[in-house]
Parts: C-alpha cells; sequence; structure tokens
C-alpha cells in the first residue's frame, strides 16, 4: 500500500506538474472561423448528413460550447468584435443606416487605427502573427497605399488572403449580390435619363420641342457622368473587391476562385512550419461558406445538401490538413485550438429551390437578424491536449467576445486599461475551474440598434431573453426576410415591443413561446432587471466616428488597391494552383 500510495502521489505530481508547465508556456494558437457556417451544419452539432470529420475530431478531444454566441449577426461588425473583445458600436463599426457591413476595398471605413487587436497585444508578447483568408475590416483612410485599416497595421506580421469578402459577384455568369437594389434604381436611373434626351433631341428635330441645343447637351453630359459613375464601380465588382493580397501587395486582380481553396490551405501550412519554433497566433479566416460557395471539383457533388454541403465538406478538409501539419510538426499538444463561425447561417441565400445557405438548427432566424438565437448562435469549440478536458460540454453563455481576452491570457499579456473590453477570460471555464460564466448580461445589436438582451441568472441558472425589436419576416411566418436579401434592423422592416417579448432559453432556446405577466410570475421584475442592466450600458458608451458612414462605405477610385495603374487593375502573380 504505501508503494501504491507513493505511485498515485508521484502520478499526481507529474500530472499536476505537466499540466502547470504547460500553462506557464506560451502555446501556439490556432483560430479557425468560418464565414455565414449555420450551427446547424455540423456534425458535433447534430447534422447527421452533412459530414465534417475533422471539426468533429476537435470537439471530441476539446472543450463544445452551446450557447456560444456572436456580438453581431453580419460579418463586417462580428469580426471588428471579435479582434477587439468590444461590442462594435464602441468601435464605430456598428451601423445606423442599412449599410452594416463595408462595401468596396475602395471605402474609406474600417477597423480604427486606435482600437487593439489581440493580434498586437500577442505581437508585444513575441508572437509572431498571422492572418489567413478573409479580412472585411477596411484597407485605406486617404489614399490607395496608406494601409490604415490593413491587417499589417492591427498587429498582424504576415496577411495572405481578401480583404474583402466573397460574393456572387466574385463569380463568372452569377447574379450580382453587391447591392443589388440600389443597382436597379441607378439603371432604371440611367435609363430615364437616355430617354430624356432622345425624347429632346427628336422634338427639337420635329420642331415639337422648343429648346436650345445647350440644354440638351447639359442633360447629355449630366447623363453620361451619371452612368460613367456607377457603372465604373458596380460594373467592375469583380476586379474592384475580388482580389488577393500577400501583405500589402495584390498577387491577383481578380482572384481566380479555382485556386483560392488551394493557396490558402498551402499558406496556412506554410505559416505553421515556417514558425514551427514559435510562439505564433495563426487565424484561418475561411472564405467558406459564404456565396457563390465556388468549390472545388474534388468535392462537388459529393454531399447530401448540394452545393452548400459541397462547400462545408471541403472547409471541413482544409481544417483536418491544417491540423495534420501540427501533428507533422509535433505541435499539437503546444497549440491552443479553436473553430467557430461568424454568425448564423444566412436564410435567405437561395438559387430558385436550392439552399445557398446555412442551417440553423432549432434556433429562429439567420444571419443579419440581431436578436433571434439563429442570427447569432454559433459553433464554439476550444481544443488543447493535456490542458483542457477532452469530450466536454459546457452549456453556459459565451461570447466571440471572450477570444480576445483568453488569448490574451493565454500569451502572457495584460488587457487595455484605457477602455472598455466586454468579453471575459473563458480558461477557468475551459479547464472546468469555474462553473459559470463571468457574463451576466449579453447585449444583442442589429448596427446600432440594440434589438435584445440575454440576462444569465446565475443563482437559478435560468438564461432570460427580452426582444425589444424584431425583424417582419416576409412573407408573415417564414422565419426570415425572403426576397429582400437581409433583414432590415429598422424602419417598417421591424416591430417594436413593449413590453418586450420575453423567453426563457433554458426552457425555450427556439424562441417559440414569449412569456408574459400572466404566465410567468417573474415577468415585471425580470423585465426591470434588464432595463436597468441596459442603462448602465449605454452609460459606457462614447461617440465614436461612424466607420459605416454612407460617405465612408462609398466607392472612391482615389482609394483603389490596384497592381497596375488605375483604372487598369489587372495581375496574376500566383500561378497555377491546383489542389491537392
Amino acid at each position: 500500500r504505501r508503494y501504491l500510495l507513493m505511485a498515485l502521489t508521484s502520478c499526481l505530481f507529474w500530472n499536476t506538474f505537466s499540466l502547470s508547465a504547460a500553462m506557464d508556456s506560451k502555446p501556439n494558437i490556432l483560430l479557425f472561423l468560418a464565414d455565414d457556417l449555420g450551427i446547424g451544419d455540423i456534425g458535433c452539432y447534430g447534422n447527421n448528413t452533412i459530414r465534417t470529420p475533422n471539426i468533429d475530431r476537435l470537439a471530441r478531444e476539446g472543450v463544445k460550447l452551446t450557447q456560444h454566441v456572436a456580438a453581431a449577426p453580419l460579418c463586417t461588425p462580428s469580426r471588428a468584435a471579435f479582434l477587439t473583445g468590444r461590442y462594435p458600436i464602441r468601435s464605430g463599426m456598428a451601423s445606423s443606416n442599412r449599410y452594416r457591413a463595408l462595401q468596396w476595398n475602395a471605402g474609406s471605413g474600417g477597423l480604427p487605427a486606435n482600437e487593439t487587436t489581440f493580434a498586437r497585444l500577442l505581437q508585444q508578447q513575441g508572437y509572431t502573427t498571422g492572418l489567413i483568408g478573409k479580412w472585411h475590416q477596411g484597407v485605406n483612410c486617404e489614399s490607395f497605399n496608406d494601409h490604415c485599416h490593413h491587417p499589417l497595421n492591427h498587429g498582424f506580421d504576415y496577411f495572405y488572403g481578401m480583404p474583402f469578402t466573397l460574393l456572387s459577384n466574385c463569380q463568372e455568369n452569377k447574379p450580382p449580390e453587391l447591392d443589388v437594389a440600389l443597382q436597379a434604381k441607378l439603371w432604371l436611373s440611367s435609363q430615364i435619363i437616355t430617354l430624356a434626351v432622345l425624347t429632346l433631341t427628336a422634338g427639337k428635330l420635329t420642331g415639337l420641342i422648343s429648346i436650345q441645343w445647350k440644354i440638351i447637351a447639359c442633360f447629355t453630359l449630366a447623363g453620361s457622368l451619371f452612368f460613367i459613375s456607377w457603372y465604373s464601380s458596380y460594373g467592375f465588382v469583380q476586379y474592384w473587391n475580388c482580389i488577393l493580397m500577400r501583405n500589402h501587395d495584390i498577387t491577383e486582380q481578380p482572384m481566380r476562385l479555382e485556386a483560392t481553396a488551394s493557396l490558402m490551405l498551402k499558406e496556412a501550412v506554410s505559416f505553421i512550419k515556417r514558425n514551427r519554433h514559435g510562439p505564433f497566433l495563426l487565424f484561418v479566416s475561411f472564405l467558406h461558406v459564404h456565396t457563390p460557395l465556388f468549390t472545388t471539383g474534388k468535392f462537388l457533388g459529393k454531399s447530401h445538401h448540394g452545393l452548400y454541403g459541397d462547400n462545408v465538406e471541403e472547409m471541413d478538409w482544409m481544417v483536418g490538413k491544417i491540423l495534420d501539419s501540427l501533428d507533422k510538426e509535433g505541435l499539437k499538444n503546444h497549440t491552443f485550438t479553436y473553430f467557430a463561425s461568424d454568425h448564423g447561417g444566412h436564410l435567405e441565400a437561395q438559387d430558385g429551390s436550392a439552399q445557398l445557405g446555412g442551417w440553423n438548427g432549432i434556433y429562429k432566424g439567420g444571419k443579419g437578424m440581431g436578436g433571434w438565437e439563429g442570427g447569432i448562435r454559433v459553433p464554439g469549440v476550444f481544443r488543447w491536449p493535456g490542458v483542457l478536458p477532452a469530450g466536454a460540454v459546457i452549456d453556459e453563455p459565451t461570447s466571440l467576445l471572450d477570444i480576445y481576452p483568453t488569448v490574451v491570457h493565454l500569451a502572457g499579456g495584460t488587457l487595455p486599461q484605457d477602455r472598455v473590453i466586454d468579453g471575459r477570460n473563458l480558461v477557468p471555464l475551459l479547464q472546468g475551474r469555474a462553473q459559470k460564466s463571468e457574463h451576466e448580461f449579453l447585449f444583442h445589436y442589429c448596427g446600432s440598434y440594440l434589438h435584445a438582451v440575454r440576462w444569465h441568472q446565475k443563482d437559478s441558472g435560468t438564461i432570460w431573453k427580452a426582444h425589444y425589436v424584431t425583424p417582419v419576416f416576409h412573407p408573415p411566418g417564414a422565419g426570415a426576410c425572403y426576397g429582400k436579401g437581409i433583414c432590415p434592423c429598422f424602419g417598417e422592416g421591424v416591430t417594436h415591443h413593449d413590453p418586450p417579448l420575453l423567453f426563457d432559453l433554458s426552457r425555450d432556446p427556439s424562441e417559440a413561446k414569449p412569456l408574459s405577466a400572466d404566465t410567468e410570475p417573474l415577468f415585471d421584475t425580470v423585465i426591470r432587471k434588464i432595463a436597468r442592466a441596459i442603462e448602465e450600458h449605454r452609460r459606457t458608451l462614447t461617440p465614436v466616428p461612424q466607420q459605416l458612414s454612407l460617405y465612408n462605405i462609398m466607392w472612391k477610385p482615389w482609394l483603389q488597391p490596384c497592381c497596375g495603374t488605375f483604372p487598369f487593375c489587372w495581375c496574376d502573380k500566383e500561378g497555377d494552383s491546383t489542389l491537392s
């Protein structure tokens, strides 16, 4: 028995020592973020038809979060929050107009230079930092090469990918996706101006209309300038927005989608190999699974869910290849790995009867909806062998905001003290040393409009959620805004609720049964508690420049990244690359 006790003591000591040693050293950090992926699209969250073995393996070997939410239901603001640990309204990355994401590489809006990303803080701790994939946080401010919003100006040592985001405009023979309604109005206006000029000219020539040629010439000039200005922007979206960059240099303009997945994978694997002696931060920001869902031939037709399922399975394969590179370099046990999506699946993305967007499982709503769970509830998977338990499931409210303080803690850094950080360090919760999330309230914005608030009542474990504004579904009861592209945040397309709609997510995660004072004894108490939290939250907000103002999001030729002499922007410096 004495020998057995000594053996157990020794085993406990070495396990504690190895855990402590692992925590004391700086781990490599690998962050995967999918684009538009629904929580119901992967196996470890209940999908049994789309094959995602590599993401599922991460969940088996690590920790799965079931109440992981995005800080915004759309790309640009959600990613700003992810990078800074702050609600996007604090950085000016939340919009009060209908343009809720950056529209152009040649816009002047973007993540402000005075925002401190986790990449910047890790860089200060000796990490080599890299971003592969989508950025969508802006490029320039005042000239085509000032790169004020560029990843390299926000703490990343290396960048390879799209400064913008994938669009259907990036693929030949696909219907345009960027600002379709405005493009239709501009085209109609051009036709009206042209018709007016032709009518006036005909009237002048036949003597039916008494008008000076000078006036007709002015109309013609105005119409020509109008047509040229909008066509030069919207007519060349593929060249202006669909580009690849390596650091500050454009490598493809426009990008060749058939090679993009291969290039991204090669860059990620190469970054790991170059920096295997670490420590490194690698943020793999997938272009998958945003429309146009360009998928290489190896995966086309292989899933049971059409093109969307094919694209998800290709992304999962890429995750597996990158994880294999960690294994090959002997880095698996010394790497903190995370997988999530930037927000919920895009329900309105359709091509006829074919669904091109994701599935949000049992949750109502989807991409663009600030309050409903389907727009913000996302996968959240962590792995760090020997430090985080394998196969653990945590049913506590967490947020993409939390990645910021979590990775800064792991790197041995300190959080900025001159600003509000809304995220919370997840390490104690992930390790099982804490049983409850540090979040009491989470605020769910749609643009700059507060749509809903979640209250984590820690003494009872109840998760209350109050909706103050909800989108008007089209057609009624459809669960999305079909025909509109995405649900609005304000105006006639939303309904204001007073008193707010209240749900108990602990018992009704699908938000199917709103509570009332008649059905819930605590209704008034909960509503008052949440109202006080909103008041306190709003007192922490300070005015900042609006990065998504109409001026900042409009296309400006002088800001256009160009690998030639503007407007002759074309290059292909990558050569042939195929997926293997």
